[in-house]
Parts: structure tokens; C-alpha cells; sequence
């Protein structure tokens, strides 16, 4: 299936990944792969869109509840309307029920109350959910032996959200959500956990500073993993990681004092990404 029809049997696939980073990556894959990878996709951004929603919280819990009971559904050989289309991904690709359960176990601690200033251990399990299950996921679609897919979908699942959590401050902070780590903060001297206050205390640089070298830590021992694997088989997060690379460097030149103009990478910067490492 190509990625327009794709789209046309479940427009959430385009739609919502086009002009995405992982879109671009994705669509260099053979048409199962990239099938499933979409499929993955929707689901993630269906179970993120309740997690962020401004709705009421019992709601939002209930809503992802449900996801959870059409997983189980799935698994059990009866899967609801909205997750039919998976059935023959998660047959081919042996994509394991407890990956999916993770997602919306990581989207769900967003809402009982929202995320400010978790431990590092709170904030390590939150990336597992909602990063690396993905990684666990995609990894087994892109055909990567059993050990080192897990282990690349550790590393770089954290690696990519550690550096949306440094990109994604002011907005997350308007929705009421922190995730700099509590340790970061407190070695910065801020006691606060108030979102908007953290954003304007004058030492904020040095708690985001704090992070840095764990994020270069997991990309490289990603790019450990992609080294040793066949390159057509890493191609789409070999993709995904100089993306992500590339942004924590414009972040790194920006710095994190206000003002703090968005970080995006440009046009010809993502081309160059995809040109680069697609056809290899």
C-alpha cells in the first residue's frame, strides 16, 4: 500500500504525520513497513490527542480505558472497527500487546493531574512509555534483531523525547506541564514547580544545561546499535536521530535565557537529513 492509499483507508495516517519529521522518515519504507509504521503512528498521536485534550479529566481517563479494553479486544482475536486495519501489521511483524498497553499507560500520567518537575525516575518511566514502547514497536517493523531493536528503541526513544521536553518548554508550561526533571531544578537553585515560573527564573539555562549530556549519551549509544546493524535496515531512525540531533544543536546555539524563539529545522536542512541517509 502506498502512503497516499494509506491515507485514504485511514485518513489519520497522512494527515496527522505529513510534514512531520516522522513522516519523511517513514515514507522511504517498503509498503508493509510503511503501512504499519502510519498504523503505529495514528495510534499514538489518537491516545496523545486524549491525554492533551483540555477536556474533563474522569473523561480523559475513561477514553484511554477504552483503548485499553480494544488492545486486549485485539489481542484476543476480536478487534473493534478502529484497530481492524492492524490486524495483519501485528501478525507480520509480531508487534507485542504490552508495547501498545505502555503507550497508554505513559499518555495516561498526563492526566490525573498534570507533570511538574518529575524525579529522574518518574521522567525515565514516562520516555519508556511514550518513546521507547513506540521504538519497541517500530523496531521490530524495520526487522531488527530481537537485543539490539530493544536496545535502540531505549536510547533513542529517550534521546528524541528528552530533546522534545528541552525544545517544548514555553509550550508545555502553558498548558500547565513541566518536565524538567525536580534534580536538574534543584541543582539550578529553582525550588519552584510552577510551570510559567520556572520558564522565567534567570537559572532555567542551567537546569536545561543539566540534561544535555544524558541526551548525547543516548544518541550515542544509539548510533552504537545503527552502526552495527545493516544500513538499509536503520535507515528510518538513522533518519529520525540526525533530525533530532540537528535540533538539539539549534537549541544548544539559541540557548535556553528568554527570549527563546522556536527551534525548527528547515526545509533544506530535512532534505538534506533524508537525501543523505534514505538511499543507502
Amino acid at each position: 500500500m502506498t502512503t497516499e492509499t494509506a491515507a485514504a483507508a485511514n485518513p489519520s495516517y497522512g494527515t496527522t504525520a505529513s510534514g512531520s519529521s516522522f513522516y519523511a522518515a517513514m515514507r522511504i519504507l517498503p509498503p508493509e513497513q510503511r503501512e504499519a509504521m502510519f498504523q503505529i503512528y495514528s495510534f499514538c498521536r489518537q491516545v496523545d490527542d486524549i491525554a492533551d485534550s483540555d477536556g474533563p479529566r474522569p473523561e480523559r481517563l475513561a477514553a484511554l480505558q477504552r483503548w485499553r479494553h480494544d488492545i486486549e479486544s485485539l489481542y484476543q482475536g476480536h478487534p473493534p472497527a478502529r484497530l481492524k486495519d492492524y490486524v495483519g501489521s501485528i501478525q507480520k511483524f509480531d508487534l507485542r500487546r504490552e508495547d501498545f498497553l505502555a503507550i497508554v499507560d505513559g499518555m495516561e500520567m498526563d492526566v490525573p493531574q498534570d507533570i511538574r518537575a518529575p524525579d529522574l525516575v518518574t521522567l525515565d518511566l514516562y520516555c519508556d512509555r511514550v518513546a521507547s514502547a513506540v521504538g519497541r514497536l517500530s523496531v521490530r517493523v524495520f526487522g531488527l534483531p530481537e537485543a539490539d531493536g530493544i536496545l535502540l528503541a531505549h536510547h533513542l526513544g529517550r534521546a528524541l523525547q528528552l530533546t522534545n521536553i528541552l525544545r517544548d518548554i514555553d509550550e508545555d508550561a502553558a498548558i500547565g506541564r513541566l518536565y524538567l526533571p525536580k534534580e536538574g531544578l534543584l541543582h539550578a537553585g529553582i525550588t519552584t514547580t510552577d510551570p510559567i515560573r520556572v520558564t522565567n527564573d534567570p537559572a532555567l539555562p542551567k537546569a536545561c544545561a543539566s540534561l544535555v549530556p544524558q541526551i548525547l549519551g543516548h544518541f550515542d549509544k544509539a548510533d552504537e546499535v545503527m552502526r552495527r546493524t545493516p544500513r538499509r535496515v536503520v535507515r528510518a531512525p538513522r533518519i529520525m536521530s540526525k533530525y533530532y540531533r540537528a535540533i538539539l544543536q539549534l537549541l544548544l546555539k539559541r540557548g535556553f535565557a528568554q527570549p527563546r524563539p522556536p527551534v525548527r529545522l528547515n526545509k533544506v536542512a530535512r532534505m538534506a537529513i533524508v537525501l543523505r541517509y534514505a538511499f543507502i
